[in-house]
């Protein structure tokens, strides 16, 4: 192997220095859509940062943007949208079929949506956040789950991980871990209380997850994706019950 590509999921860091150390390859992660071709990538001649998506691909017209519509500046983070200098460019969907509310959900204002969320840094690199439905909110602080995640993955006992939100009545919502463990570890309140601290002092304090369940797999979708909304739908189910 010469070039390695990701696709699915976004990179951690960790994961990309555990296949550089095993390889001497250098991941290059890239950031596109079923209704798009590769918007965003670290293209072969580009050094990659790890945990980056890269850089926008050209002639497409990436940007991020806040809920006003106007462009973020270096380190701010906003939506990542599309604006196309035709009606539909090349590789890109012309819409949901037989779906027209749903096209006009994010096709609108001469702009595609892509409901992702993203922040430039001065290089001009993009860093993944998360989907807009899926940052948590808790007591004021805007938390992307991937940040989580990819301090928890830093830690050897966790194979796998999903961050969701919970409903808080006095924060809004909180964070909420869902762990697969490696081999060698078991389920305990001092592990629990382990790997809170460890995301305390790997990110900021108000970012460890305040709920950690411990399970034997993450749900997916085919193609390997985390189904998130698969977990906030079984929370959801456990308080009405």
């Amino acid at each position: 192997m010469k070039y390695c590509t990701i696709a699915g999921e976004p990179l951690n860091p960790e994961i990309y220095h555990q296949f550089l150390k095993a390889t001497g390859i250098k991941l290059h992660e890239g950031f596109g859509q079923t209704e798009t071709v590769l918007t965003i990538g670290t293209t072969p001649w580009m050094e990659p940062k790890p945990g980056s998506m890269g850089k926008p691909m050209p002639k497409l017209g990436v940007d991020i943007i806040h809920p006003d519509g106007e462009s973020c500046r270096e380190g701010e983070e906003g939506e990542i949208v599309i604006r196309p200098q035709t009606k539909f460019p090349f590789g890109m969907f012309m819409g949901y079929y037989k779906d027209e509310e749903r096209t006009n959900s994010v096709w609108h204002d001469g702009i595609y949506h892509t409901g992702d969320i993203a922040w430039k840094d001065e290089d001009g690199y993009l860093w993944f956040v998360g989907r807009t439905d899926d940052v948590i909110k808790c007591s004021g602080y805007r938390i992307g789950p991937f940040e989580v995640e990819s301090a928890l993955l830093e830690h050897p006992a966790v194979l796998e991980t999903a961050i969701t939100a919970v409903p808080d009545e006095l924060r809004g919502q909180v964070v909420k871990a869902t762990i697969v463990l490696a081999k060698g570890y078991s389920p305990s309140d001092e592990l629990k209380k382990e790997l809170q601290n460890h995301v305390k002092k790997t990110t900021a304090p108000y970012k460890y997850p305040r709920i950690v369940e411990f399970v034997d797999e993450l749900p997916k979708t085919i193609s390997g994706k985390i189904r998130r909304v698969e977990i906030r739908e079984a929370d959801e189910k456990k308080t009405q019950e």
